[in-house]
């Protein structure tokens, strides 16, 4: 046989292998019986580059990692679902869809299936965009309207075909769903994170959006992710009628779809499935956190249209987050970068929603004292949204007299030094505090602040430990020799490193004065200084009363601030930043935020707080600050607007105590334009 047809053979024998795992499952080889066909196939196109094809098997991942993702805009919006949390929900949203087709039951349902159950996966949302068969770009879903296109790491996703299986492919095809990583590769990555004295992935879905987010697609390929359709974007040339027929046909074509979605006649019938996959979902090998609903035909979709927020034909039936019951054993106080003390519960390990729980953040002394809790109870624990553990209540009647209350400290448990409380959280105020530096060096260094690329975690504690840093100006005075004196630094990473070190030193004052977690200044209140004060000299020089002037800086931020660039701290950390060549020249100074002029935000001082299903908060702020907001950390009496989400606390009784104006999430759908 000659090269080209081995070749040939080779890459059609692959890709069957990789259909036969990720959507039949019915594997036709062993994991190294595939590795050892895919080194024969390297072998041969290393030896004949004349038989290149980019969509080799041996192609999906290559070369060097990326330097950032774009941005680009869905063809066809990646609009959210309503939720719904009862059977009696469900049944008045499917009455809303009779009466929107003006039908009846019987009208609608007596000649064919027409709604479709699937379960709700818990994942990253992307969208896959095949141009005549060949996949040209994957997109996450972003704010719905844009996200980050991340091709490069999603063809190194081996359950994701290059090419679509099909003799006349489509013009365009849109395929969406979700990226999800299996339970058992969650286990693994972690277990490998652990033995490498990396911290732990909380959970699936987040150590999923990480890995996605990384600039190496290499990193994608070693996480064992998953794809798994249920939707569609922009098409054209695809004939079909129904979500079910749309699965079928991305199904014959390779691509993994929903393998439990399951079409029914009668809203009695889909109730009837939601009940029964309820104890089901625990097998699948992957988070599940409910069941989407959707009437089945596209016509009729169309018919029924959309809100501002939402699709009318679909509603996401969610189940209530599981419960379990364990004995709270201990609780530690862990020092955050801003010198804050945030109490974490360690439990006897329960089983629940899928995972042994042994640890859960009690957010604050105010929560510990409102849900009275003490050492030793019997305690009641569920996963919010099936992810982060949470401590919901004391069992009070099996109370025996022994247990113990939970006092704050009274120092520091990381360097001794005094505590003071401002409103529910506890601070550590001693700013040589050494747990303080290391997580504030690692805040410092990251992506949205100084961006020094190749400086993670794990560098950050080498070089503390090390102690080669003890300011953060040391990090620019840092030496090649110095770097290579660490462990697993080559000469290449080193230079590097140096390399993205000298492009950190010009960011500007915005980015310094974001990065340094100086308390109540995040990155909108940087912005907000950079665009007032010219330098950092003019900023160390304002008064108290010139502060409070700026946009949502009252008395106590400005109070705080100026105290703060009065310390001899904060004086020598300028200093020495200037000495090591960092530019504190504002990069705003002048400046206006840019937005629309007609947004229902332009110009409004905004504060976000709570949990929100739809945006991150990064993400929203970024939206808001676009559309001409300012978008601040604390309420005050210049604060215009509120958006409020899931147990929003404090900052949400400040704002309804000073009469500013609130949104929900529903409100901020219906309030916020598309791009």
């Amino acid at each position: 046989m000659n090269s080209s047809q081995r070749i040939l053979d080779l890459r059609n024998l692959l890709e069957r292998a990789n259909r036969a795992y990720y959507v039949d499952a019915e594997p036709i080889m062993s994991d190294r019986d595939f590795d050892r066909r895919l080194r024969e196939l390297a072998d041969l196109e290393a030896a004949h580059p004349e038989f290149a094809d980019p969509d080799s098997p041996t192609q999906r991942v290559g070369g060097q990692p990326v330097e950032g993702f774009e941005s680009a805009a869905h063809a066809v919006p990646m609009t959210s679902i309503d939720n719904t949390y009862s059977v009696e929900d469900l049944r008045a949203w499917f009455d809303r869809v009779l009466r929107g087709l003006d039908q009846s039951t019987d009208d609608l349902f007596g000649t064919g299936i027409d709604l479709v159950c699937d379960p709700k996966i818990d994942g990253v949302a992307i969208s896959l965009r095949y141009e005549q068969g060949r996949l040209v770009s994957a997109t996450t879903r972003g704010d719905g309207a844009t996200g980050d296109v991340i091709t490069s790491n999603i063809r190194a996703m081996r359950s994701i075909p290059l090419r679509l299986d099909v003799a006349d492919p489509p013009e365009v095809v849109e395929i969406r769903g979700e990226i999800v990583m299996p339970n058992d590769a969650f286990d693994r990555v972690n277990a490998e994170r652990e033995a490498s004295g990396e911290p732990l992935f909380a959970n699936a879905r987040n150590s999923t959006a990480g890995t996605l987010k990384s600039l190496d697609p290499r990193i994608t390929a070693s996480r064992g992710l998953r794809f798994i359709a249920h939707g569609r974007g922009e098409t054209i040339g695809v004939e079909v009628e129904t979500y079910a027929g749309f699965l079928d046909l991305v199904r014959g074509w390779g691509v993994p779809a929903n393998e439990h979605s399951q079409a029914f006649g009668t809203i009695e019938d889909v109730v009837a499935r939601i009940e029964a996959f309820r104890e089901e979902r625990n097998e699948l090998g992957f988070g599940v956190d409910g069941m989407i609903v959707r009437v089945d035909r596209f016509d009729l979709q169309a018919t029924l249209g959309a809100t501002a927020k939402a699709p009318r034909w679909a509603i996401a039936f969610k189940y209530p987050a599981e419960q379990a019951r364990t004995r709270l054993i201990a609780v530690d106080w862990q020092v955050g970068k801003g010198g804050t003390l945030t109490p974490r519960a360690t439990m006897e390990p329960v089983f629940v929603a899928g995972t042994t729980v042994q640890h859960a953040t009690l957010h604050n002394i105010e929560e510990i004292g409102r849900k009275d809790l003490r050492i030793g109870d019997r305690v009641v624990i569920e996963k919010a949204g099936e992810i982060i553990p949470q401590v919901v209540e004391a069992v009070e009647r099996e109370r025996t007299g022994a247990e113990t209350p939970i006092d704050p400290p009274a120092a520091c448990p990381a360097c001794g030094g005094a505590v003071e409380q401002e409103g529910p959280k506890l601070f550590c105020v001693n700013p040589e505090c050494p747990a303080q530096f290391r997580e504030r060096l690692k805040w410092f260094v990251a992506r949205d602040q100084m961006d020094v690329d190749g400086m993670g975690e794990k560098l950050v504690d080498q070089l503390v430990d090390a102690a080669l840093v003890h300011h953060f100006a040391d990090i620019f005075e840092l030496t090649r020799d110095q770097l290579l004196g660490l462990e697993r630094m080559g000469e290449k990473s080193a230079d590097n490193l140096l390399e993205a070190l000298g492009a950190a030193k010009t960011r500007g004052l915005t980015r310094v004065l974001a990065g340094l977690g100086i308390r109540h200044i995040g990155a909108s209140a940087a912005k907000v200084l950079a665009r007032h004060y010219a330098d950092a000299d003019a900023l160390l020089s304002a008064s108290v009363d010139d502060l409070e002037t700026l946009p949502d800086f009252g008395e106590i931020t400005a109070r705080s601030l100026h105290d703060h660039l009065a310390s001899d701290a904060a004086q020598d950390a300028f200093r020495r930043l200037a000495a090591a060549g960092v530019s504190l020249e504002s990069d705003l100074f002048g400046t206006e935020p840019v937005g629309a002029v007609d947004s229902p935000v332009a110009g409004k001082t905004v504060v976000i707080t709570g949990t929100l299903e739809d945006w991150g908060r990064k993400e929203l702020a970024a939206r808001l600050e676009s559309l001409g907001a300012t978008v601040t950390g604390s309420v005050s009496k210049k604060t215009d607007l509120l958006i409020a989400g899931e147990k929003a606390g404090s900052k949400l009784e400040k704002a309804t105590s000073l009469g500013v104006e609130v949104w929900d999430e529903p409100t901020l759908r219906s309030m916020i334009p598309a791009d």
